[in-house]
């Protein structure tokens, strides 16, 4: 909650409610202290502060800027090998002779996170002098930490103030006994260790991971002063349906008696068009007993209440002044009219079924390793998720500070916020352990701090806990006190799991196009590419809780290496220099530009078909992207579109991705993606549509044109009503494909008339019968002694290796890596699609662009890939492999050379059997064989003959399994 203390504490409040300093500054002048600047800072390694009483005398330490942390100051260690992590470092791969050169303390590079300038975990002190005001005198002196991290001791002179241990909301002390008229020493001490509270290690409110486990205080520091009687907490409860906001008021008092006073409030729309005057108001007496108390009152906000949602956004600005003979106090508060509810297995907001789209947000601040505490940083980053056509942020594992809050109700952006735990990895849920009690007083202080915002729609416990029965039987209770205590948001045990019954909805790992541990077995690798599969099987397994898909896509791209420069900060990217430096040492880091936007076209696609399935889904509640940018630890996970600056990447752009993921999408079920000439397209059309109204008259257009974009048909399909909060079916279509005469890609696009809804789909139409003869190439599937005495004699050899042959380890799928081979034990596949010349004569009879598209899918998935780093050094593949950057090899599927004065082409895709099923694979065949019989057929590269021979097991008898 913002905390207004007199009134006149507006103004020197940071930027959070800088919006209000103007109008009270002239109220304000002397009851706040901002104590933002110098301070004296020492580290305590031993641990010995306490013990040796260090708040008791003046500290000669290091000056320091507070706010702000101690890697800012320069303090702490420079990490070495020798460093210990809060983060979990996954040994087995960290123990690879790979990373042996950055393992020494004089090139020291940690490959799996963003690396901190300087490193310190354990007690922090912090120390100056304040002046009190002989006007504070009889007053309530609190002191304010915003973010500090985590857990703070507080003295004044000798006198301790207690202790708080939040990591999501400010520590406030009571100094009203210690600070009296005159100088005064403060003495703040800072513990961001797991020893007095172990949230998990992993946690993203403490990890090295992303957040870089600093030490310091890096939001508002102030004293404040209040009258002895004051208001402590209001909390508004929304009613839409009585158009009634019922005020909960917490008092305080430390007079000692029964303090008689008024309470008054005032209640305005926050539009700039409206007057001043409230839209509700009223004044009543109040007893404040000597201990405080609550106090209750239910203002009517008449017939016109203005609702929030994240079409219409309306927030609400309360007063409230209570006044006694003790003096006055005051506090503002905005909050917004918004109900959430459910109804079945959608989520419902005002009564509207609402689509959840969202990302994760898991603290990734690459300039300051913690979060920024104004409001500006926030807009700027949900602003960037509004372009991507998301409505919906997931904060794994962290709560984020108010000024995210703030910006989420101005701009309609919808929250779920966790409890700042991933009790696993050595702590569980329901074992006894301090977490159990402390994961209650979190969320209550979570819901008195930031309980009025209509932004904060749903809560969580944490990410993934462990735990008897993963933590169900401890959630169970859990869940159920906090449905009952704040009906404002919709509560459920955790992301990830478990789902429990008293969930409000679940967040869990399905459904996706691919589970952790799937592999080449997921649906996107192992079956055939189409658009009609959805998961209506599954949300009916719930049909009374909404379900909202876990931590989905997770789809890698290969790093862009300019974006090292970018790092500026406290945080510098080692983990790209690392694996730059891998690349430079394959002789490929001039293609590293090439691989970023390959891999990034094919990331693009895996996640519209992630999205598409999702929202082709009746009655889901959304997803959580895993994530819309990148996620530096736990690895390096490149699963992002944009990167950790919220910045966009190069192979696509916000409205690109927006048609396939907004409020209102057109969809299209194919039945497959590639057809052949004597056949019928014919699909279903439909829109998901989750707008703030019905859409009433507006006709979907569709038309199907070639890559020059001429129209091969077209049509419309006269407008119903498309309803909100549903799937609508639109009308099926048909269209003959005789007329396409030449192998080609089609482009299917649909749009809504009259709205910016459009959405496209690729497609790929290749002749009924193709010729395939050889002619005056000699197809060979071993170099024997036919294929070598023709090359012998200057012959053509097309070398078709049975894919099973392939000597590899790199599982190759159709998808990109999912999250990253390091910290998923190797799961595969373990590349990042296809990297061609699409004006290369090879494939002059095979449309394609230079990067994987779903046409690749059919032979992708019967081939492998050979391993060439032992060719010669200017050999390029004609279908290249983009490599995994952990371990760059040059990857090829297809490449030519000469060969003992004859011309050799060698292929390790499947291009031989079953030919008159496999269309794709028939084309490709075609496209090579009439490269090779004509006259641009011309290698530069010589091969010798046992580098070919290297590439296979030719040996009788089974080939090698291909890795799975």
């Amino acid at each position: 909650m913002r905390r207004f203390m007199l009134v006149v504490a507006i103004c020197g409040l940071a930027g959070a409610v800088s919006d209000h300093c103007t109008a009270l500054a002239d109220d304000a002048a002397n009851a706040t202290i901002d104590l933002a600047g110098a301070w004296h800072a020492v580290l305590d390694h031993e641990d010995r502060g306490m013990a040796e009483r260090w708040f008791a005398a003046p500290l000669d330490g290091d000056d320091t800027q507070l706010p702000g942390s101690l890697r800012e100051n320069g303090l702490g260690s420079i990490p070495s090998p020798d460093t210990k992590w809060i983060g979990a470092v996954k040994a087995s791969e960290w123990d690879k002779p790979q990373y042996a050169p950055y393992r020494t303390a004089d090139n020291f590079k940690m490959p799996f996170w963003l690396q901190p300038t300087r490193h310190y975990v354990g007690p922090a002190w912090f120390q100056r002098t304040v002046e009190i005001p002989e006007a504070w005198a009889g007053k309530r002196i609190v002191l304010r930490l915003e973010r500090p991290h985590w857990h703070t001791t507080v003295w004044v002179d000798a006198q301790s103030l207690g202790a708080c241990d939040s990591l999501s909301t400010a520590h406030v002390y009571d100094a009203s006994e210690a600070l009296t008229p005159g100088r005064h020493r403060l003495s703040i001490r800072v513990e961001n260790s797991l020893v007095p509270l172990n949230v998990g290690p992993n946690a993203h409110s403490v990890s090295d991971q992303t957040q870089s486990a600093w030490n310091g205080i890096v939001g508002q520091l102030v004293l404040q002063a209040s009258a002895p009687v004051w208001i402590e907490n209001v909390q508004v409860y929304p009613d839409i349906t009585r158009k009634t906001a019922r005020l909960v008021i917490q008092t305080g008092n430390r007079t000692g008696e029964v303090a008689a006073g008024t309470i008054a409030f005032g209640v305005r729309p926050m539009l700039t068009d409206q007057p001043d005057s409230p839209t509700a108001s009223v004044e009543q007496h109040i007893d404040v007993p000597a201990e405080g108390g609550e106090h209750s009152v239910e203002l009517s906000l008449g017939p016109s209440v203005l609702l929030w949602d994240e079409f219409t956004p309306h927030r609400y600005a309360l007063s409230a002044t209570l006044r006694s003979r003790h003096g006055e106090d005051r506090a503002v508060e905005t909050f917004g009219m918004r109900e959430v509810t459910t109804r079945g297995s959608q989520i419902v907001v005002n009564g509207r079924p609402v689509f959840l789209r969202g990302t994760l947000e898991c603290c990734i601040f690459p300039l300051s390793g913690y979060p920024p505490t104004d409001v500006a940083s926030w807009k700027r980053i949900l602003e960037v998720c509004r372009a991507y056509g998301l409505n919906h942020m997931r904060f794994h594992s962290w709560c984020p500070p108010e000024a995210a809050f703030e910006a989420a109700d101005e701009l309609g952006f919808y929250f779920q916020v966790e409890c700042s735990t991933w009790p696993n990895s050595g702590v569980s849920l329901g074992a006894g352990d301090p977490i159990d009690t402390w994961l209650y007083r979190e969320a209550d202080r979570i819901l008195a701090a930031y309980g009025n915002h209509p932004s904060f729609l749903l809560l969580a416990s944490g990410n993934e806990p462990a735990g008897a029965e993963r933590g169900g039987k401890f959630l169970g209770p859990w869940v159920k006190h906090y449905r009952q205590k704040d009906g404002r948001r919709l509560v459920t045990s955790a992301g990830g799991w478990p789902a429990i019954a008293e969930n409000a909805y679940h967040v869990l790992p399905q459904p996706r196009i691919q589970g952790w541990g799937q592999g080449l077995g997921s649906r996107i690798n192992a079956q055939p590419p189409e658009t009609t599969t959805d998961y209506r099987d599954f949300v009916a397994k719930y049909p009374d809780q909404p379900v909202v898909s876990h931590e989905i896509g997770q789809w890698c791209v290969y790093p862009n290496f300019d974006e090292i420069p970018k790092y500026t900060g406290t945080l510098h990217a080692c983990n790209f220099e690392v694996f730059r430096e891998f690349l430079e040492n394959a002789g490929m880091l001039d293609q590293a530009r090439d691989f970023l936007m390959a891999s990034g076209r094919l990331q693009t696609l895996c996640y519209k078909e992630e999205i598409e399935s999702a929202l082709r889904t009746p009655g889901f509640g959304g997803f959580q992207l895993l994530d819309l940018h990148d996620f530096p630890g736990q690895g390096t996970a490149l699963v992002g579109v944009v990167d950790p600056f919220w910045d966009p990447k190069p192979y696509v752009s916000p409205s690109e991705y927006s048609r396939f993921c907004n409020s209102t999408a057109p969809l299209a079920r194919l039945p497959k993606r590639t057809f052949t000439a004597d056949e019928t397209l014919t699909t279903a059309l439909e829109v998901s549509h989750f707008g703030p109204t019905d859409l009433h008259g507006k006709s979907v257009r569709w038309s199907l044109a070639d890559a020059s974009s001429m129209q091969l048909a077209s049509g419309s399909i006269a407008g119903g009503v498309i309803h909100t909060g549903r799937l609508n079916a639109i009308g099926n279509i048909s269209v003959p494909l005789q007329k396409v005469k030449a192998p080609a890609r089609l482009k299917l696009s649909v749009t809504v008339q009259g709205t910016a809804a459009k959405n496209d789909w690729d497609l790929w139409v290749y002749p009924a019968t193709v010729e395939t003869a050889a002619k005056d190439v000699h197809v060979a599937h071993r170099l024997d002694e036919r294929a070598l005495r023709t090359l012998a004699g200057g012959g053509k050899v097309l070398l078709l290796i049975d894919p099973r042959r392939v000597k590899t380890d790199v599982a190759l799928g159709f998808s990109s890596i999912f999250w990253n081979t390091a910290w998923t034990n190797g799961q595969p596949p373990h590349t990042l699609g296809i990297l061609c010349d699409p004006a290369h004569p090879a494939l002059a009879e095979f449309p394609t662009e230079y990067h994987s598209n779903w046409q690749w899918w059919e032979i992708i998935h019967d081939a492998a890939t050979m391993e060439m780093d032992a060719m010669p050094a200017g050999l390029k593949p004609i279908v290249q492999v983009v490599p995994n950057w952990f371990a760059p090899k040059r990857l090829g599927l297809a490449f030519e050379g000469k060969v003992g004065g004859g011309k050799l082409l060698v292929c390790s895709m499947d291009l031989a059997t079953d030919l008159d099923r496999r269309p794709v694979a028939r084309q490709m065949r075609r496209s090579l064989l009439g490269y090779m019989n004509g006259d641009r057929f011309q290698p530069q590269t010589t091969l010798e003959i046992a580098q070919v021979q290297a590439l296979a097991s030719w040996e009788d008898g089974p080939g090698k399994q291909r890795p799975e």
